[in-house]
């Protein structure tokens, strides 16, 4: 583990843990809130971030490696993130807080196996209109950010819940 892994690991892991301490407090009501923008549910929202960890990882895996991503763009991401929603409509608060733990634990851990020379790797990445990205970048617009993305917007629906009552 080097200066630079250890930041981004850290980093994912105080992202994951805000989520998990807000998801912790909420209530039952709370957990089903659908967010506005999308009309998922919190709490499918926590699970989706847990749950997407290992792709996100995976992905920036093959980037440190050399080998360009293909065939992933935000359409399926839509998809994979509708179908997700489907059917983890009713996931338990303990569930998605396991699974988070789990996940982010592991993303963390896998991040710190890189090196400098894999964080500096670039390919096209077809998410990105085949843009030559680099490992890193790749680690801080997906697993890094987020948890913090999605904390955003349920803090958002909660204050406006709050407002409205």
């Amino acid at each position: 583990m080097n200066k630079r892994t250890k930041a981004l690991a850290d980093r994912l892991e105080l992202g994951a843990l805000a989520l998990a301490n807000l998801a912790a407090v909420l209530t039952e009501t709370e957990w089903q809130l659908r967010l506005p923008r999308g009309g998922r549910k919190i709490g499918v929202i926590v699970h989706h971030v847990a749950s997407i960890y290992p792709l996100e990882i995976k992905l920036a895996q093959s980037i440190a490696e050399g080998r360009p991503i293909t065939d992933v763009t935000w359409e399926k991401i839509h998809e994979m993130n509708a179908a997700h929603a489907k059917k983890f409509d009713d996931v338990t608060k303990a569930q998605a807080m396991e699974l988070l733990r789990r996940n982010s634990a592991a993303a963390a851990a896998a991040i710190r196996e890189l090196s400098d020379d894999d964080l500096d790797e670039f390919v096209p990445v077809s998410l990105y209109s085949d843009a030559p990205l680099t490992c890193q970048f790749f680690l801080e617009d997906h697993p890094l950010r987020h948890s913090y993305h999605h904390l955003a917007q349920i803090r958002a629906a909660l204050n406006s819940l709050m407002r409205a009552a």
